[in-house]
């Protein structure tokens, strides 16, 4: 290497964007605060000698391999890197040889990369298994893959597995505006680039910082020198439309009433179409679910008790296979509710409730309703004349079970729609909830005492 081969390689000339703007310290880190905020595992780790064995687990671009060779210049190790997609056994084996050459010969400890480490086999990872164990190598491995399933069990073992978060957009805008100041290439075109671009080009870089940033490069470059980066070269650069969806203005607040008003009037198409603005432009899918969790129960309810089941469902699905693959769950339960028979029952029946705890204040417990577990309590009539009904025809006993101020208020009222129906007539049936204060002829005798039971 000459000394201008030297000199290009330590300015980073011709490399990407994303490439010359990748940190190099932890201070330079943007996001992953759980794991790096103050007194968190890795910022304590840091420049530690002893650095644990690792499988990063996260998204593309959210800082995997950037983490990886910070961690191991500060703990002042080698950093040698290795790709699962085109290295074998072969390069492995060569790769532990040159590690325990350095560490036996010249004292120092090499930390082993292997990007996408979910795509070797078995017998690749069991490879890895003694000089891991060994301490030859600290192993660091990156997978957009959940471990647990794609990483061997010994291997595991063996490892501290660490979930990386999607940036957030605030982090992608400060990573962008980072990157205007501060490279050479990007201050010699002199860009001009507004707060509005930036997010915008956050939004759709779906967490991926390496996607904004050559988004970015590619739109100053369009741009020319001096030229103002707009909203149409960044979706030329980025070969889809921008989608404006303030996360926290009155874009976002739009789209989620739309998205909630078309699931109430049983619109599956429209609802879809609102909750795929809302993903397409970068919002968090599990926020989307938890607005289809409540929804299940505020608008669906008893109607169809299963909907709140595939909502929670569905959440569990969207955290444990991410995106892309989430629409699919997203789309199902989205089109479920949409064609689901609807109720508000919930809202209207505990809205009435605090009406009436909020105008009674702390009513009293009718006597035969209280616990009674001493001698003093049953002499006090606490459950004398509860009845038990379970020992009743149909496991139904008409009796009191609200204060006397509140005989006769309805709280629950079912709608009549889907399961409902059926709930509406086995009230009706049972005489309205039973508030009746007399037992039916042939009452079991036992029935009428105190009895163990409650």
């Amino acid at each position: 290497m000459d000394l201008f081969q030297h000199q290009a390689q330590r300015e980073q000339r011709g490399a990407p964007l994303a490439a010359r703007m990748r940190p190099t310290r932890l201070d330079e880190f943007f996001g992953q605060e759980h794991l790096l905020g103050p007194g968190r595992l890795l910022q304590r780790v840091a420049g530690e000698e002893r650095l644990p064995s690792l499988v990063l687990w996260g998204p593309p671009g959210s800082g995997k391999t950037t983490l990886a060779r910070i961690l191991a210049e500060q703990s002042g190790a080698r950093f040698v890197s290795l790709s699962a997609v085109g290295a074998g056994v072969k390069e492995l084996r060569a790769a532990v040889d040159e590690a325990a050459e350095q560490r036996d010969v010249y004292g120092k400890r090499t930390v082993l990369f292997i990007d996408e480490i979910h795509r070797f086999n078995k017998a690749q990872q069991d490879a890895l298994l003694p000089h891991v164990e060994a301490g030859t190598v600290v192993l660091v491995g990156a997978t957009t893959e959940n471990p647990s399933f794609e990483v061997n069990a010994a291997l595991l073992s063996r490892v501290r597995v660490l979930r990386l978060e999607a940036l957030a957009q605030d982090d992608l805008v400060a990573i962008l505006r980072r990157a205007l100041e501060s490279d050479a290439e990007l201050r010699a075109l002199q860009p001009r680039c507004d707060d509005t671009v930036l997010e915008a080009v956050a939004q759709t870089a779906d967490g991926d910082a390496r996607r904004a940033l050559t988004t970015l490069e590619i739109a100053a470059s369009l741009a020319g020198p001096g030229g103002e980066v707009t909203l149409e070269l960044a979706e030329l650069a980025l070969q889809r439309k921008t989608l404006l969806h303030d996360k926290q203005g009155d874009q976002h607040y739009g789209v989620v009433s739309a998205f909630i008003k078309s699931l109430r009037g049983s619109d599956p198409d429209a609802a879809v179409y609102w909750m795929a603005r809302m993903i397409e432009a970068g919002e968090d899918p599990t926020f989307v679910v938890r607005r289809m969790v409540i929804f299940a129960a505020e608008d669906v309810g008893n109607a169809d008790p299963q909907a709140l089941g595939l909502a929670m469902a569905c959440l569990g699905a969207v955290r444990l296979v991410g995106l892309p693959e989430a629409v699919l769950p997203l789309t199902q339960t989205c089109t479920y509710l949409a064609t689901a028979p609807k109720s508000n029952s919930a809202l209207t029946t505990y809205d009435r409730a605090r009406e009436a705890v909020h105008e009674h204040g702390p009513l009293p417990v009718p006597l035969h309703l209280r616990n009674a577990p001493t001698a003093l309590a049953r002499a006090a009539g606490h459950g004398r004349d509860y009845r038990y009904p379970h020992d009743y025809p149909g496991h139904h006993v008409a009796q009191q079970y609200l204060p006397d101020a509140l005989l006769g208020r309805r709280f629950y009222q079912p709608s009549g729609s889907g399961q409902e129906a059926a709930v509406a007539a086995q009230l009706a049936r049972l005489g309205g909830g039973g508030c009746g204060d007399t037992a039916p002829e042939g009452t079991p005798p036992e029935a009428e005492g105190p009895g163990p039971r409650r």
